[in-house]
């Protein structure tokens, strides 16, 4: 049966699994009493399956001409088609939606987005909120798997300037599967990095569970925080009973969205001991303790008048509030620690929202489930620019650190930044897009920012009570829709689609 699947197309295989991840939340249902849920599931499931069945038979043993281009192909379709069939349940178990608006709840899933419709939680079952999170994981597992099996072959997702650096991720990536055909690579991955990945979720979620946290939501919120989608069955992670310990379990296990060695290179010790010198993790290091360290301060050295040990506490806990929150939308997660609002009132900053916003479009790293521009690139930029200012001072200096790191500060910064660029001018079409439906340039290019970074609850920080996305027409929400594909695919993915050089073959 085994040897018999494989011969399906990728596509169809990807939509299996979706189809077989249905009996899960109709279990659930069905634990629940809610017959009807759980009814409507398994019927789509068995929809789906027959469906892909069918197409399987009719396709099977097809040998494409350039697996790269087609593997890229089938990445395009995973996150547009896919999402029509995992809408099937939540149109049908949620009349007061239509088709297209349960799409939209199933692409800002699949993409790691979490812009979600609806406002109140309580306006769907729980059955139907386990979905969300299971489709926003597997969306996660799905986009880390491509990088490694697709991206990394054709050079693009930020694996250009990994291939500069010579890191042992890319030793890994050939010797895994490098021998096989496409199918069997893909197999060797999924092998490698399921363990880690589904490891890592049921850990947090144990954490979460042993603070006190019900069961139901301690899983989602798991696989919301490994898949950095930000679903919450609660309306965030603020409003959980798990307190500040739960918060810590988050932002220690929020690191797996900095560093693709969380999971790859988990099995050496000598590969671990190198994490804390990986430039991914020195980045983020600057702003998790920068940003809030100047929100700390900012308070401090203008409180001359109030007491500073009663003010102690307070800080403590403003400080924890902006470093979460730092950490958590750094890795485009969007989850807001409890006492963010503390720190809003302690910096006193009118707007520290906008940092937020910053913090997203940089991102998390590379092959991981976070959005963004990736701070590998926005690294290789920070070392150009110490470099050029190095000129300033002795131009006829020679640069140092060897030929690679040569190599990664020219070559790599220009790359970097021309994707710098490609990101910045789709943050301006889409907000000029926005604009035209009607909405207000602000929060447009909070939508956008949103939508490019796959970060849909960073709406939530502009402190507008009308700012919803169930509020937005058909139009604007198809606008947002494309740049959640195009913030998860990155632009020179669809660009190497294009290229010339694969449909010569």
């Amino acid at each position: 049966m085994g040897r018999h699947l494989r011969q399906y197309p990728l596509f169809v295989l990807v939509l299996m699994i979706g189809a077989l991840a249905m009996l899960i939340p109709a279990g659930h249902a069905a634990r629940q009493g809610n017959t009807e849920v759980a009814v409507v599931f398994l019927q789509m499931s068995a929809l789906v399956l027959a469906f892909c069945f069918i197409v399987g038979l009719s396709m099977m043993n097809r040998t494409p001409r350039n697996m790269a281009r087609s593997n890229l192909v089938t990445l395009i379709l995973c996150f547009t088609v896919l999402p029509a069939f995992l809408a099937l349940p939540m149109a049908e178990l949620v009349p007061s939606i239509s088709f297209f608006h349960a799409y939209f709840e199933m692409l800002s899933s699949l993409t790691t987005t979490g812009a979600t419709l609806f406002d109140d939680p309580k306006r769907i079952a729980e059955s139907l909120h386990l979905w969300r999170a299971l489709v926003a994981w597997l969306g996660g597992f799905l986009i880390i798997l491509a990088a490694m099996t697709i991206m990394e072959p054709l050079n693009i997702g930020g694996f250009e300037l990994r291939s500069m650096m010579n890191e042992n991720a890319s030793k890994i990536g050939r010797r895994t599967g490098g021998s096989h055909d496409g199918g069997e690579k893909i197999i060797g991955f999924v092998k490698l990095l399921a363990p880690a990945y589904g490891l890592f979720t049921a850990l947090l979620a144990a954490g979460l569970i042993f603070d006190g946290e019900r069961v139901f939501i301690a899983v989602i919120h798991a696989m919301s925080v490994i898949s950095t989608s930000g679903i919450s069955p609660i309306g965030g992670l603020e409003k959980a009973n798990s307190g500040y310990l739960g918060e810590a379990f988050v932002a220690l296990f929020l690191l797996v969205a900095i560093s693709s060695k969380n999971m790859i290179l988990m099995q050496s010790r000598a590969n671990i001991a190198s994490i804390p010198k990986d430039p991914e993790y020195r980045l983020m290091a600057i702003f998790v303790l920068g940003v809030p360290l100047i929100l700390f301060f900012r308070h401090w050295f203008a409180a001359f008048d109030v007491n500073a040990g009663q003010d102690l506490m307070a800080g403590i806990h403003a400080f924890w509030g902006a470093v979460f929150t730092v950490l958590s939308f750094l890795t485009t997660t969007g989850f807001v620690s409890a006492d963010w609002q503390a720190s809003q009132s302690w910096s006193g900053l009118p707007t520290p929202g906008i940092i937020l916003f910053g913090l997203a479009v940089m991102g998390g790293g590379i092959a991981t489930t976070a959005g963004g521009v990736k701070l590998l690139r926005i690294y290789s930029l920070y070392k150009h620019g110490l470099r050029e200012m190095e000129r300033l001072v002795h131009p006829s200096s020679v640069g140092r650190s060897g030929l690679e790191n040569r190599r990664f500060r020219r070559q790599g910064a220009e790359i970097a930044w021309i994707f710098l660029m490609i990101f910045l001018l789709g943050i301006a079409i889409f907000t000029a897009l926005l604009s035209l439906t009607g909405i207000s340039f602000v929060k447009s290019l909070s939508l956008a920012i949103a939508g490019l970074s796959n970060t849909g609850p960073i709406l939530s920080v502009l402190g507008d009570p009308f700012a919803s996305y169930a509020k937005l027409s058909d139009g604007a929400l198809a606008i947002l829709s494309a740049a959640m594909v195009l913030g998860r695919l990155e632009a020179l993915a669809l660009i190497a689609l294009f290229n010339p050089d694969y449909w010569r073959q």
